[in-house]
């Protein structure tokens, strides 16, 4: 045996040797990959947003700057097309980040987990608050009694937002929600007087949370005698229609964070009624089979 030849019987030896150790840690080389690669990596450096301009969008690029996630891309869309991609990557067990927000039904339908803010970018809780335009408890004094006692729980919401979920018609599901709670509807309407037919403009956001919260709303000003019109419009919009007097009342004012910026831009030209909900929630959200993704400060790794 020559010496080249010698020395390559070594090499080939050497290297069978090495592959089958790598065979015997039950590791292969695409297996190995994923697991260098990062969390930016396996998402395309991706975070899928909502509605551009609102509040929660803003305290997203904030996130982008604070926490140095200058790679990163925050794409706009709705929260349909938010829960559409969640979905889709969820059923395959993919990584994917979404802003979110709590109550949800997705919550209820995945299992998922808000991120650690450390910073607070997106503050703590938040309360959800119903206002109305200037000039709406002279008008209506009747309607203005029962939004200004409106007050339920997450949990009432979320039922409303399952059953739409799963096929149930917005209206049906808060029929559903109202026939089941009469005791607690009643503590908003105890002592107000009918009306006949006077018409009311309900405004509100397309998204799920307030679509549920609205549609059990209208059914409820209905059987105290209001016509009532459910205007589903984007964020700035519906703060311009308030502003306006377009439209007569909201329930979908999220605070102090969401829509602080709506807030200051119409400051004093509508008038907020009384809180709705507390112990409410903005972020970002992961599925949490994403283990190894606990805080925002994870996704610089």
């Amino acid at each position: 045996m020559t010496l080249l030849k010698r020395i390559t019987g070594i090499g080939a030896a050497s290297f069978l040797a090495l592959g089958l150790a790598a065979c015997s840690n039950g590791t292969t080389s695409a297996e190995q990959n994923d697991e260098d690669q990062t969390i930016g990596d396996a998402v395309g450096y991706e975070i899928v947003g909502v509605d551009p301009g609102s509040g929660h969008m803003e305290a997203t690029e904030q996130v982008l700057t604070e926490y140095d996630l200058s790679d990163w891309d925050l794409t706009s869309g709705n929260g349909a097309a938010m829960t559409a991609a969640l979905k889709r990557a969820y059923d395959k067990k993919e990584p994917i980040i979404v802003t979110g927000w709590n109550p949800h039904w997705k919550f209820t339908t995945f299992d998922l987990k808000f991120l650690e803010d450390p910073k607070l970018i997106y503050g703590d809780e938040e309360q959800i608050y119903t206002y109305a335009r200037l000039g709406l408890k002279e008008d209506m004094p009747e309607a203005y009694t029962i939004l200004e006692r409106f007050h339920w729980e997450a949990d009432d919401m979320r039922e409303i937002m399952i059953e739409i979920e799963g096929g149930v018609a917005p209206e049906d599901a808060a029929l559903h929600w109202v026939e089941g709670n009469t005791d607690k509807i009643s503590e908003w309407t105890d002592g107000v007087s009918s009306v006949d037919g006077d018409k009311i403009t309900l405004v509100l956001a397309p998204w799920d949370s307030e679509i549920a919260s609205h549609n059990m709303l209208k059914l409820v000003l209905e059987d105290k005698g209001y016509d009532v019109t459910l205007s589903i419009v984007e964020p700035g919009p519906l703060f311009s229609a308030l502003a306006s007097g377009g439209a007569d009342a909201s329930a979908a004012f999220w605070l102090p964070y969401t829509h602080e910026t709506y807030l200051n831009k119409y400051e004093g030209q509508f008038e907020e009624i009384g809180l709705n909900m507390t112990g409410v929630r903005q972020g970002l959200v992961v599925p949490a089979y994403m283990e190894d993704v606990n805080s925002i400060e994870d996704l610089n790794n």
